[in-house]
């Protein structure tokens, strides 16, 4: 539920590439999910084409449907501080929304931070509270790696009771969580988020999470999934995917 291809401004793969390879490999659905970045200091500010990715969906839909379920989303950076701009992609045709928070602290980005001599302790504190106004604010079906500062700063701060409180606004608005393998392609132990936080999340009454790999290359797309899935079983959760909006169970 995570895929990035040529529409995104870090791939250049098409989406026929991902399709033959879910195929191959016996995946059953996939989601093709672009950065839509509207922060004029991402690399990706003003790239998506919504027009020319549609284009090509339909055309690989068409073709590779019948052995394959092949699902439209993006992946939308800051859904709080760009509600209008969220408003207008909801009014088109995706399957899937997911968010992320790519910018906080002086709209840095993670590892502008950590270059800048920016503690651990007060980047994860602004984020906490970026990823509350985020799901505050809502408009969208999955928060995407949530622990997102751990891919440059190597480690996880964090308070359970905020946790938590993000937490509970999630379910309050039916967000499902996404467990996201990129982190273990980067010399990390663990998923995003990981053990800890997915416990905070059981015991607050989370159940659903979809599963991302967060690729930008063919080989990566299933990346993780089997680990992903013992986690799954491990706390009881229930995973999802999104067709028109709408959460279904595998």
């Amino acid at each position: 539920m995570h895929i990035h291809t040529k529409y995104s401004c870090d791939s250049t793969v098409d989406l026929e590439t991902y399709c033959l390879k879910a195929i191959r490999e016996g995946i059953g659905i996939i989601c093709f999910t672009e950065h839509v970045d509207c922060n004029p200091n991402d690399d990706g500010y003003q790239y998506y084409n919504s027009e020319n990715y549609f284009n090509e969906f339909y055309t690989v839909k068409e073709k590779y449907g019948r052995k394959l379920t092949i699902l439209s989303g993006i992946e939308f950076a800051g859904p709080h501080t760009y509600p209008e701009i969220l408003s207008y992609y909801s009014s088109l045709n995706y399957d899937y929304i997911m968010s992320t928070i790519h910018f906080w602290y002086e709209n840095m980005y993670p590892n502008v931070m950590l270059d800048a001599g920016i503690s651990t302790k007060m980047c994860y504190e602004y984020y906490w509270e970026e990823v509350l106004k985020a799901v505050i604010a809502g408009g969208f079906d999955c928060l995407g790696h949530m622990d997102f500062p751990i891919r440059s700063y190597k480690q996880l701060v964090f308070d359970p009771d905020k946790i938590a409180e993000i937490f509970r606004e999630m379910i309050d608005k039916n967000i499902s969580l996404e467990i996201n393998t990129s982190s273990l392609r980067h010399n990390l132990a663990e998923t995003m988020p990981g053990k800890e936080l997915l416990s905070i999340y059981r015991d607050c009454g989370g159940r659903y999470v979809t599963t991302g790999s967060d690729t930008h290359i063919p080989d990566d797309l299933s990346f993780g999934y089997q680990y992903v899935k013992n986690l799954i079983g491990h706390f009881g959760f229930k995973e999802v995917y999104y067709r028109g909006r709408i959460p279904i169970e595998l």
